[in-house]
């Protein structure tokens, strides 16, 4: 019994290693391990890779424009917003404005009723009238002498004091009057006809949202492609599809010290007025475009803790090129330095690739997953064409014939 164990491990080693002889220009680094390269002249005459030429697929380098974006979210303001309140204390008299109204600028919105206030005015210029009449007819008598000019001085004191007096009433019965900042639209009405109110008691909103303004902040390390001027794209949930299209503003003179970023104004004009303050936008800013990039597909880099490389084919073999990238555009990767235009690069195979290996290029397409290459049908049957009369797999058997 212990003679048959030795035997069939015996039987599985070397079964091991027929296989890997077989298929040694598939194990990686195959090249390094002298009982699977076997030591012979075919190695030696097939360069560092030596065996058989790595099957391969390739692409060459193109050009094309890199458009470098810094992607930032941010919340709607409007362009002016107020609480509107009143300066005095009072009774709500007569409410002019309607919820939801367009106003211009100075127009009332609210009057309180003033009538003490109206009396004391009507009382000033009385005074003032009167101070008036007293001044002018000392300075005629001033012409003759009848009248000292101190006198006459005194009575043009009293007319400036009376006229101050008016131009105070004047101005405390203004306060009782409420009028639009600025032009905008008005926002829900909060106090009803009747209510006594207070400076600092919430009347309504107005919000000028003729043009949005959207705060976000971006790295700093992106703080080189900001520029005052260039163009912002917003998105919305509330409207799929939709692109709003706005221009920087104002970059901030400071970056925050805690989390390393700057913070960016921009500018929409909102004359749909679909943007509303406090809606949440996602913001595309545009920092640069370059012309005529270097452009690879993403699967071709190899990435190291040190460096990132690319397998170029020059003369049917791989070289392993020294590459600095860029940006990331859609499934591709921009090249900086360490390779020109058109250059074929391994984007499939690289695995089995080896520097100064020979290589044999396959069609697009010419591996499945996993690196091998395409062999069989999907349903699992051969390309090759089977000889005549011999059933396929799965076929039904005439009636009447045994197994």
């Amino acid at each position: 019994m212990r003679v048959i164990t030795q035997l069939v491990v015996v039987a599985v080693i070397a079964g091991m290693g027929y296989g890997g002889w077989q298929y040694r220009d598939q194990i990686p680094y195959a090249d390094k391990l002298p009982w699977l390269s076997g030591g012979d002249k075919s190695a030696k005459k097939g360069g560092r890779g030596g065996g058989r030429p790595a099957l391969v697929e390739v692409k060459p380098a193109r050009t094309g424009d890199v458009v470098v974006t810094v992607d930032a979210v941010g919340t709607a303001q409007a362009n002016e917003a107020v609480v509107v309140t009143a300066k005095v204390t009072g009774m709500v008299g007569n409410i002019r404005f309607r919820e939801g109204q367009w106003v211009k600028k100075g127009a009332v919105l609210l009057e309180l009723e003033a009538g003490e206030l109206d009396a004391e005015l009507a009382e000033a210029h009385a005074s003032r009238d009167n101070a008036k009449r007293l001044y002018d007819r000392a300075k005629r008598l001033l012409k003759n002498r009848n009248v000292p000019e101190a006198r006459v001085q005194d009575l043009f004191g009293l007319l400036q004091a009376a006229q101050a007096r008016v131009a105070t009433d004047e101005a405390r019965l203004d306060e009782t009057v409420v009028r639009a900042p600025f032009s905008g639209r008005l926002g829900l009405r909060r106090i009803s006809l009747g209510a006594l109110i207070t400076p600092g008691t919430e009347i309504t909103t107005l919000d000028d949202t003729s043009r949005i303004k959207v705060d976000f902040r971006v790295p700093e390390t992106a703080l080189a492609f900001v520029k005052k001027g260039q163009t912002v794209s917003a998105t919305s949930a509330a409207y799929p599809g939709d692109v709003f299209r706005g221009k920087v503003g104002t970059v901030s003179s400071r970056v925050d010290p805690v989390t390393r970023s700057v913070e960016i104004r921009a500018h929409f004009d909102n004359k749909h007025a679909k943007l509303r303050p406090g809606m949440f936008l996602a913001a595309t800013l545009t920092a640069a475009v370059r012309k005529n990039a270097i452009l690879i597909p993403e699967e071709s880099l190899i990435a190291s803790s040190d460096a990132r490389y690319v397998f170029a084919i020059k003369d049917g073999k791989a070289d392993k090129v020294a590459v600095k990238t860029g940006e990331h555009v859609k499934g591709e990767i921009e090249i900086l330095s360490g390779l020109a235009a058109g250059t074929p690069v391994v984007t499939a195979g690289i695995q089995k690739v080896r520097k100064g290996q020979a290589v044999k290029i396959l069609p697009p397409g010419g591996f499945k997953k996993g690196g091998k290459p395409k062999a069989k049908k999907p349903d699992g049957s051969s390309d090759a064409k089977k000889p005549a009369g011999m059933p396929t797999a799965g076929a039904k058997k005439p009636a009447g014939t045994s197994g």
